[in-house]
């Protein structure tokens, strides 16, 4: 993403994680971990709303991690449906940051793991802040968030997403009674509303 972007290797369940993380020019607020989109349809740690999280936790004084799945890129192992998706994101949170403030984030089948891994770290870690973005909600079992999470949650969704249609992400929240911020014209990919996805991110971070 940048100058300062270092190229990391993390032992996970099934071998070695590939990883990328980017630092702010001063100490960081926390680490945040930045899961990406569903890896037998291309989904990788360089998919562009993947970036654009990373550079707005960047923007925003934290340290951005992202990483790819098992059998993307040069991570060992192979696709494990989110179940080993899952103990990789955790391998990482773990070995990067044991301690200490941390954030988690993820997109499209990253936000279905991601929701997975905030149930299982809630009540162990200090999670500052998840977000959550155009969220499979259709296709997987995304988790129930803690109650006390929801303040510290962004659910961010487009209008006209044919991917994951916005009515399953709403199905999804009701019962949580967790609020969804809806991009009037936004498709899955956020295509030409990057800027704002950003800005959505920054303003969230910095509440």
């Amino acid at each position: 993403m940048n100058s300062q972007t270092q190229r990391l290797q993390v032992q996970g369940a099934a071998g070695a994680i590939e990883v990328l993380r980017d630092d702010p020019g001063q100490a960081a607020a926390g680490v945040a971990f930045i899961a990406h989109p569903h890896p037998l349809f291309g989904g990788t740690m360089d998919n562009k709303v993947v970036q654009t999280l990373a550079r707005a936790f960047v923007q925003c004084g934290w340290s951005a991690v992202r990483f790819n799945f098992r059998g993307v890129g040069a991570s060992a192992g192979v696709h494990d449906e989110g179940r080993g998706e899952t103990e990789d994101m955790r391998a990482l949170v773990e070995a990067i940051a044991p301690e200490g403030p941390i954030a988690l984030a993820g997109f499209s089948f990253g936000a279905f793991v991601t929701s997975r891994v905030v149930e299982a770290l809630w009540s162990a870690r200090e999670v500052r802040k998840v977000i959550l973005v155009g969220t499979a909600a259709s296709r997987f079992s995304v988790s129930t968030l803690p109650q006390d999470a929801h303040e510290r949650t962004l659910v961010v969704h487009g209008e006209q997403d044919d991917t994951v249609p916005l009515q399953s992400v709403m199905d999804w929240a009701r019962p949580q009674s967790l609020p969804v911020t809806v991009v009037p014209g936004g498709g899955h990919f956020f295509h030409g509303q990057l800027p704002l996805l950003k800005t959505l991110v920054a303003r969230h971070l910095r509440s």
